[in-house]
């Protein structure tokens, strides 16, 4: 029997089994021209963005927006034990010199930089017992050496340190964590260094997000910057030779260190009725932005001390006044 099929029939047939026996390799998508013009776009709009934030724009805006930090009212090391401070050297004899091991530290913060330095304020008319480190709300702060948590307290804005940690250390020195928003540790825990033990915050007496950093021996008040290089996040060195007459006094071991230790210098001067103006030497590298956070300073007092602005170029060799 034979079979007769319409012509259109059999065309629909073929072009079906020749769609069928396409291989998709040979298969190709193109976008629609529209599409292929809007990508092109997109990519010519792209910004390189390490070009538009930059590090010493963004200190710059924090100088300027805290140009000097709050001290707490007063010094939590003034009252005996039975107030339930810290302070239980009242009775103790202090010598004279003593060496001191730093050799097994950690850094009490991430590295970061200093918005104050040790010293005396002229804005406060008091001396400044510590130094104060840029954190953020919730970094982490770490006990700088091993030892035990001696006690954690709330002071209040109107006087304090706000929320504040105090470790007494193996080396006999004894370091205070103010500004707190959380504590990680309680009284009588031991602690290494490098544990956490709080949490970066604004409480008390404080006008932005900083770590009040103090290290003490019997009660006084060492200068952090006599142990700490915070330009390089070390020790100056293995040991630190404590005496009453220089324990208020930097080290400047390092350039960076000895940039923050111009500010200390400074303030002595006012302490002694020297002049009240400082200089800085600028040197390769230098920022107006990092020249104010090392020194204590803002990028605009510096602009308005020295007839700058913000993009103004640094000459390497020349003086800058800092006060």
């Amino acid at each position: 029997m034979q079979y007769k099929f319409c012509p259109l029939i059999v065309s629909a047939i073929m072009t079906i089994a020749g769609a069928l026996s396409l291989n998709a390799t040979d298969t190709k998508v193109v976008a629609p021209a529209a599409h292929q013009a809007e990508h092109s776009d997109l990519i010519a709009g792209q910004l390189n963005i390490g070009n538009q934030i930059k590090v010493e724009d963004t200190e710059a805006f924090l100088g300027n927006l805290f140009p000097e930090e709050e001290e707490p009212e007063g010094d939590i090391y003034t009252e005996g034990w039975d107030s339930d401070r810290v302070n239980c050297y009242a009775n103790m004899t202090v010598p004279d010199r003593i060496e001191i091991n730093v050799s097994k530290f950690h850094m009490p913060t991430a590295p970061t930089y200093v918005t104050s330095p040790y010293g005396y304020r002229r804005r406060f008319r008091r001396m400044h017992k510590g130094v104060d480190l840029k954190v953020q709300i919730g970094d982490t702060i770490y006990a700088a050496f091993d030892g035990r948590v001696r006690l954690t307290k709330f002071e209040g804005r109107r006087k304090g340190y706000g929320y504040y940690v105090v470790v007494r250390h193996t080396n006999d020195l004894e370091t205070v964590y103010g500004h707190l928003s959380k504590f990680l540790v309680e009284p009588g825990a031991y602690v290494k260094a490098g544990d956490p033990i709080a949490l970066g915050g604004n409480t008390g007496r404080s006008t932005g997000p900083h770590l009040h950093f103090e290290t003490r021996y019997m009660g006084y008040a060492i200068n952090p910057m006599a142990i700490f290089d915070f330009a390089n996040n070390v020790t100056h060195t293995d040991t630190y030779t404590f005496t009453k007459t220089t324990y208020m006094d930097a080290r400047d071991y390092s350039p960076g260190a000895a940039a923050y230790a111009s500010a200390d210098r400074s303030s002595s001067q006012k302490r002694n009725g020297g002049s009240s103006a400082s200089y800085y030497t600028i040197r390769r590298g230098d920022t107006l932005s990092r020249i104010a956070s090392r020194h204590g300073t803002s990028v605009r007092s510096l602009c308005r001390l020295n007839g700058l602005s913000t993009s103004s170029k640094l000459s390497i060799g020349k003086k800058i006044r800092l006060r």
